[in-house]
């Protein structure tokens, strides 16, 4: 918990996150990596956001042109969201700078076999 902790302050000190915060970044992330627009439910489980928290980001997040939403043709109760072009833009942008971050602070500490196996260990925490 403490190596988190110390890596997610050194990360939020970068000057990456003037567009959008650490947070906002795992929203339009999670949106990156799905082919289709996601309810806000299967948004929310690739962030650590309770889901009012989820919604009010949502919303800030599409009044400034970064999110879309949309009707669930399935469900007339729902709403899909799915990045913008400038949504994607702004994901491009500061997710190459953070890849760059990480890179380098996992780099200087461990050495290529070590980030393999913590990779794979990361999976398996997650994999349950």
């Amino acid at each position: 918990m403490t190596a988190h902790a110390e890596l997610m302050a050194a990360f939020a000190a970068e000057g990456m996150w003037v567009k959008v915060s650490m947070r906002e970044y795992d929203v339009l992330y999670t949106l990156a990596k799905s082919d289709t627009p996601l309810r806000i439910c299967e948004v929310q489980d690739g962030v650590l956001l309770s889901q009012p928290a989820l919604s009010r980001m949502i919303d800030r997040l599409a009044t400034r042109g970064l999110l879309a939403r949309e009707a669930d043709a399935s469900d007339a109760r729902a709403v899909r969201v799915s990045l913008t072009a400038e949504g994607e833009r702004v994901q491009r942008e500061v997710g190459r700078a953070h890849a760059k971050s990480v890179a380098q602070r996992l780099g200087a500490a461990l050495t290529p076999d070590e980030v393999a196996e913590l990779g794979r260990l990361a999976r398996k925490l997650v994999a349950g």
